[in-house]
């Protein structure tokens, strides 16, 4: 059965399931990996194959997110993911005679980032660690780590605030 096809089985039996753990369980099917229980995911979840995407520990990922995963994706450890995030690894060439074909580049979201609701993620793209995406933002360019990045195209908005300890 090709790939495809398997996931989208796959996302259906999850995007069905009412129990968190089972969806994690699901989850690991898609991806080809263990994903560890400290992990939360909040259905419906969509992605086209899971096999390109790489889940760290308590990892948060919320309401109707999708994934398309052919060029990686990697989400490294304390990450949280708002509602109707989209991480998109896949883009077509400008050019007519080539636009049906794909230009893949991975999306990595360091530790401990923030992609706030609606926030879409394009290919090539990372987000340093401890810095938050803006609601909304569509963000084209790596974003540094400790900063906070909003609008469309998101540009650096501050830094992140550090604890007093």
């Amino acid at each position: 059965m090709p790939r495809v096809i398997q996931t989208l089985e796959l996302v259906a039996k999850m995007n069905s399931s009412g129990n968190v753990d089972e969806a994690r369980g699901i989850l690991g099917q898609i991806t080809g990996q263990h994903i560890d229980d400290s992990t939360t995911i909040f259905p419906p979840f969509t992605t086209n194959l899971g096999v390109f995407t790489r889940i760290g520990k308590n990892v948060f990922i919320n309401h109707g997110c999708s994934f398309l995963d052919l060029g990686g994706i990697t989400i490294e450890d304390g990450v949280m993911i708002g509602p109707q995030v989209k991480l998109v690894t896949e883009n077509h060439p400008l050019d007519p005679q080539l636009r049906k074909g794909l230009i893949c580049k991975p999306i990595v979201l360091k530790k401990n980032a923030w992609i706030g609701a609606g926030a879409t993620i394009l290919p090539g793209v990372t987000v340093g660690e401890n810095s938050v995406v803006a609601a909304g933002a569509v963000v084209s360019k790596d974003v540094p780590d400790n900063t906070v990045v909003g609008g469309v195209p998101a540009r650096v908005l501050k830094e992140v605030p550090r604890s007093q300890s």
